[in-house]
């Protein structure tokens, strides 16, 4: 083994981060050299894991030895071909591998019932976003990497055209830490007020996150690695964001439902058509819709008792807190706050729309039930009478769960300047700027393995050529 320890600092503990630095932990030692490998955490250790800790971290893979043919061409389809092929391509050809090194740390694989909606196959580790991080931080720890938590990573430090330090703060203060490669897995940029009004507008900074953990990613890494002279890319007026009900107490208490019944402001008039797609392909515009062109920022699912008739409906409703409901349609608008009047006429007038066969009804698929061509805002599918009591209103917030716009990196993860890859510098996860428009399904928590591990990979080359 090489004497003189090279040093290497990641900063993040989700996916991303604990991919990094594990994969980089058994590299140096698979390849007998000596690396310190430091793992920087602005959280607390019962805080620590990002995102992931509270994802269901749903993954787009037919199993975990097995990935869609399309895959490629479904990521290239879902940026509208503004995507880097060469990203997505390594992805697809890595995604298995890494799902088998999961297993292999103790990570075990199902293929979950997504919601209601069907759309691409899906696995998921048991135990969500939780068992990856409790798997990846043991096995690191067991090859020695060190953890700081409760520790902010501030700036890093350049040394003749390489990283040499990375600045952190904490409770013991300010303090160097010696790097000769960093890898940045700090997440994106939605905890940050400023930077959510600079790039979606005024109320950008009152979006609530989706989760605790993602009150964390205030854009730190961004910054630190822009100061030197960053590329960024990706859709900086984009986001992934979700409908989640207010009253809740849970993480990412989603309720998506809506596309079986309308969907109205206080006024109780609708906006929004709630059956333009499967929930995974309308609940970003629509939260978005929810938070910066609703009035008050809140709209109300309006269901009738036939929900209750879909077998499985609680799947989609991750809200610990009951609907509101009443057997009339203007006791349940006393109860929601909505105008009585409004949401009177908006029923009757969506009721003599809603003239199709209902035994077409198929919450699990676009069923091509629409209302008639005369209603505006379309009910293009899922359209059934709101008739039957007990009447039911979920209100509804958008909630952010991670931004688009990051860092530009390469196929090997490295953060690419003007003048090509930056010295010793890495990145990997929701803080690269891969996404265009719309999020696809089920392949951020996957990106962020996948290139986290090759972050940790390059890194340890890069020392064996320097």
């Amino acid at each position: 083994m090489s004497k003189v320890p090279h040093r290497l600092v990641v900063v993040g503990h989700g996916a991303a981060g604990l991919s990094a630095a594990l994969a980089a932990a058994e590299a140096a030692r698979s390849h007998d050299r000596a690396v310190e490998i430091t793992l920087v955490e602005k959280a607390p250790p019962e805080a620590a894991g990002g995102n992931t800790l509270w994802s269901p971290s749903y993954m787009r893979l037919d199993a975990s030895d097995r990935i869609a043919p399309d895959f490629e061409d479904a990521m290239m389809a879902a940026s509208d071909g503004r995507g880097d092929r060469q990203y997505f391509r390594t992805l697809a050809d890595n995604a298995t591998a890494t799902m088998g090194w999961l297993e292999n740390h103790g990570v075990a694989f199902c293929s979950p019932i997504y919601y209601l909606s069907a759309g691409p196959l899906r696995i998921q580790p048991v135990g969500g976003g939780r068992a990856i991080v409790g798997a990846l931080s043991r096995a690191a720890k067991g090859f020695g990497v060190a953890f700081r938590y409760g520790c902010t990573a501030e700036r890093i430090v350049m040394e003749n055209g390489r990283v040499g330090a990375i600045i952190t703060s904490g409770g013991d203060g300010a303090r160097t830490i010696p790097a000769d490669a960093v890898i940045l897995a700090a997440g994106g940029f939605q905890a940050d007020g400023e930077m959510m009004r600079t790039h979606f507008g005024p109320g950008g900074e009152t979006l609530k996150p989706i989760s605790p953990g993602t009150r964390c990613n205030s854009g730190d890494g961004i910054r630190m690695a822009v100061a030197l002279g960053a590329l960024v890319s990706g859709d900086w007026n984009g986001m992934h964001a979700e409908p989640v009900d207010p009253r809740s107490k849970n993480s990412a208490p989603v309720v998506l439902v809506y596309p079986y019944g309308i969907v109205v402001d206080r006024s109780g008039r609708r906006f929004f058509d709630e059956g333009g797609g499967l929930v995974h392909e309308t609940w970003e515009r629509f939260a978005r819709n929810i938070h910066f062109e609703t009035p008050g920022g809140t709209a109300y699912a309006i269901l009738d008792g036939r929900l209750f008739d879909i077998d499985g409906f609680e799947r989609a409703i991750r809200s610990e807190v009951a609907p509101l409901q009443s057997d009339t349609l203007k006791g349940l608008a006393r109860l929601a706050g909505i105008d009585g009047a409004g949401l009177a006429e908006t029923v009757a007038t969506y009721n003599r729309a809603a003239t199709g066969d209902p035994a077409q009804f198929d919450a699990a698929r676009r069923d091509g039930l629409a209302a008639a061509a005369w209603l505006d805002p379309p009910k293009s599918n899922w359209a059934r009478a709101i008739a039957k009591p007990p009447f039911l209103a979920y209100p509804l917030v958008g909630a952010v769960a991670y931004t688009f716009g990051g860092l530009a990196t390469d196929e090997r993860a490295q953060v690419l300047g003007k003048d090509g890859p930056l010295a010793g510098l890495y990145a990997a996860g929701e803080i690269t700027g891969h996404f265009w428009g719309t999020a696809p399904n089920a392949v951020s928590v996957l990106r962020a393995l996948v290139f986290g591990r090759i972050a940790g990979w390059e890194a340890i080359s890069y020392f064996e050529s320097t």
